[in-house]
């Protein structure tokens, strides 16, 4: 994300605080291949430099599944927040990661949390969240109220809060303007869609999900999404985006507007407890549409349990312990390849094909079995 063409202010940090703790950090940075997403496992370059896959290498490779951090609400990528009031959802989505607690009536994956809380100051952190939580605490939520902006180093920052913390599964930057660069064509598409598309870069890197906070335009529109401010760069470039809108700042009813490239859209209605400060569920404008169930995929997931969570073996010998399915073998790994990711969110098993020197060997491996 390292790009010194902008001009920014030289070696600064941008937050509220002056003083903002440190970390050990190292100079080798290690990359989980398990937590690449977007992998192209098979590429071939012409004379001309273009990188091309098949249809044939497209269906013969895995790629690794999004992990859910919210079932049905959030994965892993980079997300856009708009609306307010931002702190108090932001506060409640932290700590409820943190702690492996469901969110309303969505699964929450355990992990650890940053939350880079640059328009907020540590005393106020500590108000607000006694207020939401009590003292019950986590010790696996950060918090910074400073950072260094995008093309002076923040990727760096970033990376070494990951290698002391291999689990981290969200990381929450509040908000998108105080970690951009000072330029005059800030505000342009090419702009917007380059500082996201740097920082979703980084999220399928790590396999990681970043919630980037920001702000609304001031003027009214019919369609929730064209709140955002500035242009459509932002959103084009992102997996996903909230809106959270009240119609008047003094309501305590607002409607949370969900968008995502992989997942289906939802529109929420959630109301603010003043006493507990947190927002409460009230219900979802329809019912959220799921695929119907796979008998393949039904038929795989009776095979592994908590007692016995994995099994490996050629495609052949995994045809034979799959009873009632009649295809090939090539068939049944290509199916299996193109169902990784349902495979996972929908029955926490880790589908894995590798070629050997005695053949292709398939690995099944339950990582949850309360999908």
């Amino acid at each position: 994300m390292t790009d010194n063409r902008k001009t920014t202010v030289p070696g600064a940090s941008v937050g509220a605080d002056a003083v903002q703790s440190s970390h050990k950090t190292s100079t080798n940075i290690i990359t989980n291949s398990d937590k690449q997403i977007n992998l192209q496992a098979a590429k071939k370059s012409n004379n001309f430099g273009l990188n091309t896959i098949s249809m044939t290498e497209l269906y013969d490779t895995v790629y690794q599944p999004r992990k859910p951090i919210v079932n049905d609400l959030l994965y892993s990528g980079t997300y856009l927040f708009v609306g307010a009031p931002k702190v108090v959802f932001m506060g409640q989505l932290a700590y409820h990661v943190a702690m492996g607690l469901p969110l309303w009536e969505y699964e929450v994956h355990q992990g650890t949390v940053l939350y880079l809380a640059l328009e907020d100051n540590y005393a106020r952190l500590q108000r607000r969240l006694s207020r939401m939580f009590g003292v019950e605490e986590t010790s696996n939520l950060y918090f910074a109220t400073q950072a260094k902006s995008v093309s002076e180093g923040l990727d760096q920052q970033l990376e070494g809060f990951i290698r002391e913390h291999p689990d981290v599964r969200l990381i929450i930057i509040d908000t998108l303007q105080k970690v951009r660069e000072i330029g005059g064509d800030r505000y342009s598409y090419a702009s917007d869609y380059e500082i996201v598309t740097r920082l979703k870069t980084f999220s399928d890197r790590y396999g990681i999900c970043l919630l980037v906070v920001h702000h609304t335009r001031k003027m009214e529109a019919e369609d929730s999404f064209d709140m955002i401010s500035g242009t459509n760069g932002l959103l084009g470039a992102a997996d996903g985006a909230f809106i959270m809108q009240k119609k008047r700042r003094t309501d305590n009813t607002a409607l949370l507007d969900i968008v995502g490239r992989d997942q289906p859209d939802q529109e929420l209605t959630l109301e603010f407890d003043r006493e507990r400060c947190v927002w409460e569920f009230q219900g979802a404008e329809t019912e959220l549409w799921k695929l119907p169930p796979d008998p393949l995929l039904e038929a795989v997931a009776k095979m592994l349990s908590p007692e016995q969570p994995e099994w490996s073996g050629t495609p052949t010998e995994l045809l034979e312990r799959l009873s009632g399915v009649s295809i090939q073998a090539n068939i049944l790994t290509r199916k299996l390849n193109v169902s990784a990711d349902r495979l996972y969110n929908d029955y926490g098993i880790r589908y894995e094909s590798k070629r050997t020197h005695e053949g292709r060997v398939v690995k099944l491996t339950l990582e949850n079995s309360g999908t």
